[in-house]
């Protein structure tokens, strides 16, 4: 009843309110999303009044994957699940998108259904400002600066706005993200400032936690045990990025961003596991006994483990000429786990370069290769590990809010101990995914 009763509440505010087919400073949820990054302060859309849009993404899968790897355990105990054909879990997302005021809006984002989490789960929220009513609207905020607040996606390097997000996978020229998927959802606050034009500058504070936590670890000792953490300090995440982005002719656009994420000790960093809905290789290198649970989520993703501490800077390039686009990432990254010593920083690299070729009336379609490898430090190596794929995309969009893409996938592990499910580890084969975007 309790349910009902809410969903009553909803619709009638829908009814009440209209649907908005446009909310200002904000990105499009369907093809006209794509290659958008941080939504334009050039927005002209006039305000009249309160605005209510809903909006959401919904994707299936089916893949034709295989891999292997070299078992050098006695009791066989990296033995691999035995995978065949076959559909995935659809995943869903359901966004709110409300324009509260004269260029004020808030967002809130929900996964409705997603291979990590299966049950209905908030992702986050936040207002962003970009006027000031309250005090006039002057120029000088209006044109030159944004304030983002909230519990939110951190904007850290470009490959999230590219990036596959349970069922929003429509901005995605390739079924899976980067090995190293940089994505994280935490409490704090971002301050944009456009000094010119094509130019921003982003600094940013957060608690550097996927949620929240009011513990204090000098003074509370460790439940059980009557000793202090071995975490001295809980500190703030800072970010900084910035970002030119310029339409030099009718076909020609370059944009270049540089992102920096620092923290020195934190209980908990997620700038590479803040994934709450799973990779799209279902069952890749898991072992026999895997069962698709949500457990088991990052299959074919890699996690270098920064979780105590981390320094990252990320560089991306963007170009896009007529209907070809060329988009790299190179990225360097020092950090250490929660139970390794100061001093036993480790590093990671990771280089991704795109290439999509969009042609046909309004971009329809696509064809795409991604290489991306990762070298990276682990505790117990002596020489860093690696991880190659090779990627093959091509994709219709027969209207704006639907997608139609398939991707031949090819990845390989090297380095890795032969104790490790990845030692010798390789996996390949096709991905198919229907998208819905609005």
């Amino acid at each position: 009843m309790k349910i009902l009763t809410n969903l009553f509440i909803l619709f009638a505010l829908i009814l009440s309110t209209g649907i908005s087919a446009q909310v200002q400073f904000s990105r499009e949820t369907n093809q006209k999303g794509v290659n958008v990054f941080e939504p334009s302060k050039a927005d002209e859309t006039p305000f009249d009044g309160f605005k209510l849009k809903i909006g959401g993404g919904f994707t299936q899968g089916f893949q034709m994957l295989s891999h292997e790897n070299v078992d050098t355990s006695k009791a066989k105990k990296n033995a691999l699940y035995k995978l065949g054909s076959g559909f995935n879990l659809a995943a869903a997302n359901l966004n709110f998108d409300l324009q509260v005021a004269d260029g004020i809006r808030v967002y809130l984002e929900n996964y409705m259904a997603a291979r990590h989490h299966n049950e209905f789960w908030v992702k986050g929220g936040y207002i962003q400002v970009d006027k000031l009513p309250m005090f006039g609207n002057p120029d000088w905020f209006s044109k030159y600066f944004r304030v983002k607040l909230g519990h939110m996606e951190i904007n850290y390097g470009d490959n999230h706005f590219r990036r596959s997000d349970g069922g929003n996978t429509i901005f995605n020229p390739f079924v899976e993200n980067t090995i190293v998927d940089q994505f994280a959802t935490e409490i704090g606050g971002e301050l944009y400032a456009y000094p010119i034009d094509g130019l921003m500058v982003m600094v940013g504070l957060t608690n550097g936690l996927i949620r929240n936590n009011i513990r204090d670890y000098d003074a509370n000792p460790v439940i059980g045990t009557g000793k202090t953490d071995s975490i001295k300090t809980k500190s703030p995440s800072i970010l900084f990025k910035a970002a030119y982005d310029k339409q030099f002719t009718e076909k020609l656009r370059f944009r270049l961003s540089a992102s920096l994420y620092t923290n020195s000790s934190s209980p908990g960093l997620t700038l590479y596991s803040g994934d709450r809905t799973g990779s799209n290789y279902f069952g890749a290198l898991e072992a026999a006994a895997w069962a698709n649970s949500t457990v088991d989520f990052t299959s074919g993703r890699f996690n270098p483990g920064f979780s105590n501490s981390i320094t990252a800077i990320c560089i991306n390039p963007f170009v896009k000429f007529g209907g070809l686009e060329v988009f790299g990432t190179y990225e360097t990254t020092k950090g250490k786990a929660v139970n390794e010593k100061p001093g036993d920083e480790r590093s990671m690299t990771q280089i991704s370069g795109e290439a999509v070729y969009r042609f046909l009336a309004n971009e329809q379609l696509f064809v795409g290769f991604r290489y991306n490898t990762v070298s990276a430090g682990l505790v117990g190596y002596t020489e860093d590990v690696k991880i190659n794929r090779m990627a093959f995309s091509a994709g219709w969009y027969p209207i704006k809010n639907l997608l139609l893409k398939g991707e031949y996938v090819n990845q390989a592990y090297d380095g890795f101990k032969g104790t490790d499910i990845r030692n010798e580890g390789k996996f390949s084969g096709l991905v198919v995914q229907a998208v819905v975007g609005f």
